[in-house]
């Protein structure tokens, strides 16, 4: 038996400071209807779902998970140039998000930075840099 990811699930303190964060980056989550405080699901153009779920209900369904003291997760967002990825990392970083890595050109031909969600989690931002 060989199985397939298609849902990927990052658990947050507060699930409308994701939400609102999430947005930001062109995601749109909808709450669940039976859990609308604890857990908000969005499809991705590539057929993967990815869920948010509050530490609390992970707690609840979990038996021995307790949240981490910091974010163990990465998503990575790409965009069509270096300058976007620029400009996004300036934006968010104005707007008070914790950013842990200013924009620079990676060795292995990107733009790169990294900022955190409202819950610590990472999120990478890149772009391809043009080829010399």
């Amino acid at each position: 038996m060989k199985p397939t990811v298609n849902i990927l699930d990052i658990a947050v303190s507060d699930l409308g400071a994701a939400i609102e964060f999430y947005k930001r980056l062109g995601l749109d989550f909808v709450r669940d209807q039976y859990m609308p405080d604890d857990h908000a699901g969005c499809d991705l153009p590539n057929g993967v779902h990815l869920m948010l779920d509050t530490d609390e209900l992970r707690a609840k369904t979990t038996a021995r998970w307790t949240p981490p003291s910091q974010g163990r997760t990465f998503l990575a967002f790409g965009f069509e140039t270096a300058p976007e990825v620029d400009a996004a990392y300036a934006e968010l970083t104005a707007d008070g998000v914790n950013g842990l890595q200013e924009p620079y050109d990676a060795p292995w031909g990107m733009r790169y930075a990294t900022v955190t969600d409202p819950s610590g989690n990472g999120i990478d931002l890149y772009a391809n840099l043009p080829a010399s």
